[in-house]
Formats: structure tokens, sequence, C-alpha cells
């Protein structure tokens, strides 16, 4: 398997057209963060090599697979290059999927998917699972990148990488600081780079001026969103979500930060029904203290079987944030994302359930 540092290395070579697109690529990580954006990469590449239709499938062992077949049939009218975006989020896709796994690489090993290409994503696999036959198939047909997390220790140097980008930098003592202030949440430290590149200047940022960025929190912010939503509390969180557009906060960074709880808990959920140790789970997908207990609140009151339908809702509204129509969904992608807070917090009064 190759590492994310692989991963960053490859899509710049695409990015300069110097590497050549294959059929068939795989992303596991248990970091919603950096498999997004690896994906994104990947699709970046595709659509400027004109694969300009998207399907967009999320599955599990009880999906009907066949559905994954038929959308490498290109039927297009017009004989476009067709990618499909193939998401596992529990990583255990059964008999029937890991048979049309190892068919699916059969084909693309063979050079048999014409126009078309599969991007695979899955959360990191346990030793048993990278040795079974489909993950095998899959590793042979095409390069399949696993994505560590980022470590509390490797933290300030990621955050460092991140400002260096666009061009900015902070001091040993400040990368800390604004470590332990993320608490090592990686979607947090994220937003946190992007705030300092609106507030300041390229060049050397001060701990002051990084104090005032970190600590000048909207009044509704993302991560108090998430705990309603967790908690039950739709119309405090629909409430929530309404002084995030008030307040002009960046629409693809409230979905990505319900999306990310929407990912770790169709994950949990589906190794819960396993019989995993969810303490174990737990740790293993970054949850801690307050977000814990909201988690398992919601584990409780949520059903297993509603969570993939939720994931596939939050990739719905991030095609209608691209300007795209998706059948069955509101045009405002706002009102869309209060859809599904409102499934999660209240899955009994939801007709989305």
């Amino acid at each position: 398997m190759a590492r994310a540092s692989d991963m960053d290395a490859f899509l710049g070579r695409l990015e300069n057209a110097q590497e050549p697109l294959g059929a068939l690529y795989t992303i596991s990580g248990d970091e919603p963060l950096l498999v997004t954006e690896a994906m994104d990469g990947l699709r970046a590449a595709a659509m400027r090599r004109g694969y300009a239709e998207r399907t967009s499938l999320v599955m599990d062992a009880r999906s009907d697979w066949s559905a994954v077949m038929a959308a490498t049939q290109n039927n297009s009218l017009f004989g476009e290059k067709r990618l499909i975006d193939l998401k596992i989020p529990a990583g255990k896709p059964g008999k029937t999927g890991g048979d049309m796994l190892v068919k699916l690489a059969a084909l693309a090993g063979q050079g048999a998917l014409e126009g078309v290409l599969v991007l695979v994503s899955l959360p990191r696999l346990d030793k048993t699972t990278r040795s079974s036959k489909w993950a095998a198939s899959l590793g042979q047909a095409g390069p399949f990148f696993d994505i560590p997390d980022v470590a509390r220790g490797d933290l300030p140097r990621w955050i460092q990488q991140r400002l260096a980008r666009q061009k900015q930098s902070l001091d040993a003592a400040s990368l800390e600081w604004m470590a332990d202030m993320v608490e090592g949440n990686l979607l947090a430290a994220f937003q946190e780079i992007q705030k300092l590149a609106l507030l300041y200047p390229e060049g050397p940022i001060g701990l002051d001026e990084l104090e005032r960025a970190v600590l000048n929190v909207a009044r509704y912010d993302v991560f108090g969103l998430r705990d309603a939503m967790l908690a039950g509390h739709a119309a405090k969180a629909l409430t929530m979500l309404a002084g995030l557009r008030a307040e002009g906060e960046a629409l693809p960074l409230v979905l990505w930060a319900v999306g990310e709880d929407v990912r770790i808990m169709t994950r949990l959920a589906a190794r819960r029904a396993a019989g995993r140790d969810m303490g174990e789970e737990m740790r293993r997908n970054r949850v801690f203290g307050n977000h814990e207990r909201g988690v398992r609140q919601a584990l409780g009151r949520v059903p297993a079987r509603a969570w993939p339908g939720a994931l596939q809702h939050a990739h719905d509204i991030d095609r209608l944030i691209k300007g795209l129509k998706v059948p069955g969904r509101l045009d405002d992608p706002w009102e869309e994302l209060g859809r599904l807070v409102v499934r999660i917090a209240q899955p009994e009064a939801s007709p989305l359930a």
C-alpha cells in the first residue's frame, strides 16, 4: 500500500500531466478531511481529462451490488467518460460485495473499463480485511493509498505545512498552542488555518494575533451545531444553522463538520452491530469527551440502518453546493442541510429517515 506522502506526490504528477490516469484507485483512511482531500484531488484530475459524468454509490454488505456493475456501462448519449465514486463507509462489503469488487478489479486490470474511472474509498482496514481477496484484488488492479491519521505529536508540523501553502508561519510555541486549542481535531485545525489566511497577510503570525483569531469564534459555531444534532435537539440545531448562514459561514465547512460526524456515526453504527468494543472504536475514530457522550447518545437514538442513507444525503448536499441537480432534493443546499440535521436529531419525526 502507498502512503499519504505518495498520494501528495502522485496528485502533483497528475496535476502536471506527468502521470496517466488509470481505471481504478482505492483510498483508505479514518481521517475524513485527508481522505476527502485525496478523493477531491483524484476527481479534479478526472474532470481535467474529460470524465464529465459522475455516479456516487454508498454501499455496505446489504446493498444491491449489481448497481456497481450497471454504473460501469457507459450508456451516455454522447459517450462521455464516466467517474464512479464508490464509498464503503463500514469497510465491510460482505460476500456479494467482495465478489463484485474482485470482478471490478479484474476488469480494470484487463483494461476492460474503457471510458470509466472507479474511485473506491474505505476506512482503514484491519489486518484480516487487508488480506482478504477483494482488498488484495483492488491493490493489484490499481494504486491503493493508505492515508494515516495525524497523531497529536505530529499535529504542529501538519499545521505548519498547511500554513506554508498559504505562505504563512507560526513559531514552535504558537504551533503547540494551536494544536492544544483544536484538541487534535483535524477539521478544526483546517478551519482555523483557513481563517488565518483571511485575517492576516503572508508571513509570520505572532501568538497574540493567533489567539485573537482562534478565540474569536462565531456566536453560532459548527461544533455547537454538531453537538445539538447528536443530542437530538432539532430546534436548537436549526437555530444554530440559521445563525451560521446569517453570519456568512462558508457552507462547505458547515457541511464538512456535519458530514464528518455522519461518516463517523455510519462507521460506528456498523461496528457496533458487528459486536465491536465501542470504547476502542471511539478512540480509533478520535471521539473523546463531550463529543463521545453525544455520539453514544445518537447511536442509541438513531437506528443503525438510517446512517448509510444519511451519509448519501450529505453527499447529495455536496453535489448541490457544486451546482448540480439532485433528484428528490431541494435546490437550496442550506435548506437541504437543515433536513439532514433534522434527520439525525429527530429520526422518528423525519420523513427521510
